[in-house]
């Protein structure tokens, strides 16, 4: 089993910034990717970022140039470092990891949500 620990959201104002950590632990080989996806009220989850083991990151159209998703492999960690915040930012932001479970089975797993709140 593998548990995913969310941090760094809190309240911020415009043009501000806040970076996100999401931390693996338990039994596992390896994280094969990883992404990060936001829910605001009343609307649906959206990707924001995403990175594979060995890939190029992508990023909604909207964060572009904004945010960065990173990872640290020796932490079995993933940030998302979120700059130039606006209010339409405000969301909840869900990490989700792809991890290697053993060498023939992959496990796809959720953090629980960290609020991110950008004030005009």
């Amino acid at each position: 089993q593998v548990q995913l620990v969310e941090s760094g959201g809190g309240l911020v104002q415009a043009g501000g910034s806040l970076r996100l950590s999401c931390s693996a632990s338990g039994i596992f080989l390896r994280i094969n990717a990883m992404s990060w996806y936001r829910q605001a009220p009343g609307k649906q989850r959206e990707l924001v970022a995403a990175l594979t083991w060995s890939g190029t990151p992508n990023y909604a159209d909207s964060v572009k140039g904004r945010f960065t998703i990173s990872r640290n492999n020796a932490k079995n960690t993933v940030y998302l470092q979120m700059n130039s915040l606006r209010p339409e930012n405000t969301a909840v932001y869900y990490c989700n990891l792809r991890v290697a479970e053993s060498v023939w089975r992959e496990g796809d797993y959720w953090g629980q949500g960290t609020q991110v709140t950008v004030s005009s």
